[in-house]
């Protein structure tokens, strides 16, 4: 029975994944025949996808009463996408931090980082009134980002060709699968369809790897917390690793920082707050705080470190932050407060 429920886990993973995927796909083409404009869909839909794994697994957690694994998968998200994704991306390439991440991004994320802690401190669980509070704070958050956007739209279109960077070639798709793909994607009822199953796939397996989560911790003796911390943590940041790692190898370093930023920050404003609405998030001073203090500090050092060499992320900094993720995993597993 327990390697059936693995066997799910990872299926639930595989489902929560490419569900994300085609769910964005679908919703950015449906958004473009509805004439919503690129750069909204850019902020919304893609943002909204990149974290589409962990809320699919959090409001489930939060809906079938496994708090400990919702609120240890939006904490341990953040500290693998910071310290696991951004370490081992660092150690591959040097990564530049963006002027706006350095302003406004970074910034964002330590609020919500210490909002998540007060709040759940306050009340010893994050409830529905702490949930709209981190929504309303999004959506500031999202006004700025949309001004911002805005301005640096109308700057791109005073520039020539030349000094935007010239035209994007548009890469052909391989194989005839690729292509005819590529051609059902102009219709609108398989863009739709494509969008409701991306959609059902990511409900579907975020249901399967709770569900399995909570089987193997009972099974194994581990709390769900530990759980939510590490394996469902580390798989629902799947989508971003191998992303980041990838553009690292190509040298396509840019925006990988901020798109991590990005993510943290919705994770703990949507993530967070939307699950709360569907049931109080229990707090505790022994084990949730920790994890929500580790994430904050995660962010504090990234911030410190983008301070120097010039605003990037080089092999000391990946190797620091690399060594901090491994000494929280010994925490969690050697500590017996943590187990």
């Amino acid at each position: 029975m327990l390697i059936l429920q693995i066997f799910l886990l990872i299926v639930g993973f595989a489902l929560l994944v490419k569900g994300a995927d085609w769910f964005v796909e679908g919703s950015a083409k449906v958004a473009e025949k509805c004439k919503i404009p690129s750069l909204v869909i850019g902020l919304t839909v893609v943002a909204f996808g990149t974290s589409a794994p962990e809320l699919a697994v959090s409001i489930t957690s939060a809906v079938q009463r496994s708090t400990d694994i919702a609120i240890g998968n939006v904490v341990g998200s953040n500290i693998t996408n910071i310290l696991l994704i951004l370490g081992i991306s660092a150690l591959v390439h040097e990564l530049p931090v963006q002027r706006g991440s350095l302003r406004l991004d970074l910034p964002v994320l330590l609020l919500a980082s210490a909002l998540l802690v007060g709040l759940g401190v306050w009340g010893r669980a994050v409830e529905w009134w702490d949930g709209l509070i981190l929504l309303a704070v999004f959506s500031g958050y999202m006004v700025l980002l949309f001004r911002g956007a805005l301005k640096e739209q109308k700057r791109l279109k005073l520039l020539t060709p030349e000094e935007n960077g010239g035209a994007a070639e548009e890469v052909p798709p391989k194989g005839k699968i690729g292509q005819w793909f590529q051609s059902m994607e102009q219709k609108t009822w398989f863009t739709v369809l494509l969008l409701l199953v991306g959609l059902g796939m990511v409900v579907g397996g975020g249901t399967l790897l709770v569900n399995a989560a909570r089987y193997i911790a009972t099974a194994c003796g581990v709390s769900e917390r530990i759980i939510g911390l590490t394996i469902v943590a580390i798989g629902t940041s799947l989508p971003e690793l191998v992303t980041s790692v990838i553009a690292a190898f190509k040298g396509e370093t840019d925006i990988a920082v901020g798109n991590i930023i990005g993510s943290n920050i919705f994770n703990i404003f949507m993530v967070a707050g939307v699950s709360s609405l569907f049931c109080p998030l229990a707090f505790s001073l022994s084990g949730n705080l920790i994890d929500a203090l580790a994430a904050f500090a995660a962010a504090a050092l990234l911030f410190v470190l983008s301070l120097f060499r010039g605003h990037k992320l080089g092999k000391l900094a990946g190797a620091l932050m690399l060594g901090c993720f491994v000494g929280y995993y010994l925490y969690l597993f050697l500590s017996p407060v943590a187990a």
